[in-house]
């Protein structure tokens, strides 16, 4: 049933109207259809607030220490130097192995003697009756010819000097990686640095909302004229003061945050305090690696050394265009420019390195020797650090033990401060000695937490673990 007519004149008239089967399948699909519509808004926005959810979650992810630490590490130009030393290490290795190709040399000569080889005169005399000129070899001499060289066995020189560049380019690796690695100590101290700031600027913002409340009820007092007008006045500067300070805060948290993003090479917006946990034992530094690959670098310039006593055989082809050339008599006869070649293989032995090898040897043990005392110092002065700083987290642990009971004894002091101020029985500034003194313990407890957390995150970046 229906209702028609104007709505200005308020005449309506009812109508009969009978829907009939096709009518209902029609007005039921169109109302599914519209419900299925909806239904898939209302999913779509889940889902996109769900991406966004998890987005902020990843972000939020991204804001720890250890993100930080690799974040600032592979945003270091340090790190470009690794690929530029691996790439020099190989370049050298491929010039040591160029050594087994043929070496090719090329020459021109050109001379002129005072005496050559000649026949004496009998002889000359001799060859003239019988119809023939032996001029002899002319004293201007000229030569281009090419050298071809192949080394067949060279006592191991190669392979020891291949190996020699491999470890200098891992101690060059290894020595960059400990600058790498000391990238995390500077994270760590602006890390911690920005994490006390955003506790400071949170107790900052709880003493405000406290001293704001105070200040409504001495506003409320002097309407009632049961507190002076400098009572309020005195609170509402000391909120005002406080304001400052966050201005203060917010200034340098603002400052160490951009200094670590462009460390890390990411925007810090809210970082992630790190949990308490202890570091476990054993030491990984790079410092360690770097000496085990100066020892292997004194190895390996050791075989070297013994190499470069060995033997070394090679075959060889020369050839020359030229004059005089290897038929000397035909050469006295004609003086013609001639091609010549030889092939042949050499043994060559250099006993030279022996006179130096004592030395050499004792530089390479004096080299071992300094690398093993930089490791016991080493090992020294990490033993001292981890030493200060146990003792500083335990110290640390001791003294937050007691701020939980320092803070809720000042606290109970405060509110009975505000209790008597409204009793009268004591004056704004014992109010206000109270509040500053519990936030005091407040920021005291912070600063504990926070230095405590930066120790036992210094003692990890000791141990790397």
């Amino acid at each position: 049933m229906i209702y028609t007519g104007n709505v200005k004149t308020g005449k309506f008239v009812r109508k009969e109207h009978i829907f009939n089967e096709k009518d209902s399948k029609c007005v039921l699909k169109n109302a599914v259809t519209l419900h299925t519509i909806k239904k898939h808004t209302i999913d779509m926005r889940k889902f996109a607030s769900f991406v966004l959810s998890v987005a902020a979650l990843s972000w939020l992810q991204a804001q720890t220490l250890e993100e930080c630490q690799q974040a600032a590490a592979k945003n270091h130009p340090l790190i470009q130097r690794t690929d530029l030393i691996r790439q020099t290490t190989d370049l050298n290795i491929q010039n040591i192995q160029k050594g087994w190709l043929p070496q090719v040399s090329a020459m021109a000569q050109a001379s002129w003697q005072n005496a050559v080889a000649d026949f004496p005169e009998q002889i000359q005399t001799m060859y003239q009756q019988i119809g023939i000129d032996m001029q002899g070899l002319k004293n201007d001499q000229y030569r281009i010819g090419i050298d071809v060289q192949q080394t067949v066995f060279d006592g191991g020189s190669i392979r020891s000097r291949k190996e020699a560049a491999r470890q200098q380019g891992g101690v060059e690796a290894a020595q960059n990686e400990v600058n790498v690695y000391n990238i995390r100590k500077r994270v760590n101290e602006m890390y911690f640095s920005l994490l006390l700031l955003d506790d400071q600027i949170q107790l900052n913002r709880d003493l405000q909302e406290l001293l704001t409340g105070n200040e409504k009820k001495l506003s409320s007092m002097c309407k009632s004229e049961a507190a002076a007008e400098s009572d309020y006045q005195n609170v509402k500067a000391e909120r005002l003061n406080v304001a400052q300070q966050l201005t203060i805060l917010q200034s340098q948290r603002q400052t160490v945050a951009r200094m670590l993003g462009i460390f890390c090479g990411i925007e810090i917006t809210s970082p992630v305090k790190p949990e308490a946990v202890s570091p476990t034992q054993g030491n990984n530094r790079p410092e360690l690696r770097l000496i085990d690959s100066q020892i292997r670098l004194a190895d390996a310039q050791e075989k070297a050394l013994n190499a470069a006593l060995m033997p070394r055989l090679g075959i060889f082809a020369q050839g020359f265009y030229g004059y005089p050339g290897y038929n000397m008599f035909d050469d006295m006869m004609h003086r013609q420019w001639s091609f010549n070649g030889m092939i042949g293989a050499r043994l060559q032995w250099n006993i030279g390195p022996l006179y130096t090898r004592k030395n050499d040897k004792a530089k390479l043990r004096l080299m071992r020797q300094t690398a093993e005392n930089n490791r016991e110092v080493f090992l020294f002065n990490i033993g001292l650090e981890q030493i200060q700083q146990s003792e500083s987290i335990a110290r640390y642990r001791r003294l937050m033990a007691d701020d939980e009971e320092i803070i809720m004894l000042r606290s109970e002091v405060r509110k009975a401060a505000e209790s008597k101020l409204q009793h009268g029985i004591i004056d704004v500034n014992g109010l206000l000695r109270e509040i500053n003194a519990e936030n005091a313990a407040r920021v005291q407890r912070s600063m504990h937490e926070i230095e405590m957390l930066k120790e036992i995150y210094d003692q990890k970046y000791t141990f790397n673990n």
